[in-house]
């Protein structure tokens, strides 16, 4: 369990993935490749990510939850998927802006 605050920034223990919280607070099972994430700066755990959280993530893509209560940008890709607990995040659709005339 890590403890999200806007700002915080998280790494995989399995691969390089690095993100950076924009959205969300208090406890969370926040994951990559199957394995908890831990802080920025903490050493690498040498480790394999689970075959079925090898989706990979994207530099500069924002991953949300279902819900959009959190919300995390990938500051450096990796080959593990994101996910909260057994609930993977997906990469967030930009949102359409109004016609202006």
């Amino acid at each position: 369990m890590v403890e999200l605050k806007p700002g915080a920034k998280f790494q995989s223990a399995v691969c390089s993935t690095q993100v950076i919280v924009v959205k969300g607070a208090g406890p969370a099972d926040l994951r990559c490749g199957g394995s908890p994430m831990v802080g920025a700066g903490s050493p690498a755990i040498d480790g394999v990510h689970s075959d079925d959280a090898s989706g990979g993530t994207l530099l500069g893509k924002r991953y949300t939850d279902e819900s959009g209560s959190i919300e995390l940008l990938c500051t450096k890709a990796g080959s593990g998927s994101i996910t909260v607990g057994d609930s993977t995040l997906d990469v967030a659709q930009a949102k359409t802006l109004p016609a202006s005339d």
